[in-house]
């Protein structure tokens, strides 16, 4: 088996709304954020390839853009917006179009900060 990883990189604003009143976390604040997007599957004889990466990032460029200078708690199913609600939801917005797909990684590097979503 072969893993190929693509990432891409997005800057949004989130709140978490369920932060105590006064909790700097509760208030709007933004973070770079870089999703890397694992797929695991056996070489095609004839490609030489799992999957082509053009058809890969083409994908991700489109949920780039759902998340991209947007404020996250407005995103359908992203209401609570933490590292590991992300994780989740890129995972399976991916997983539709590729059932190829093993891990999702988000980290917000100025942070030092990463969440890693692999369902067994």
């Amino acid at each position: 088996m072969i893993e190929l990883t693509q990432e891409f990189g997005f800057d949004a604003a989130h709140y978490m709304p369920h932060r105590v009143e006064g909790d700097p976390y509760r208030r709007m604040h933004g973070h770079s954020f870089i999703a890397a997007v694992t797929l695991k599957g056996e070489v095609d004889a004839v490609t030489g390839w799992v999957r082509d990466f053009g058809e890969i990032k083409a994908a991700l460029d489109e949920l780039r853009s759902t998340l991209d200078h947007r404020l996250l708690n407005e995103v359908p199913g992203l209401e609570n917006p933490t590292l590991e609600n992300l994780a989740r939801f890129i995972f399976a917005a991916v997983k539709s179009q590729f059932p190829g797909v093993v891990r999702v990684r988000v980290s917000r590097p100025s942070y030092g900060q990463s969440c890693v979503y692999e369902p067994r």
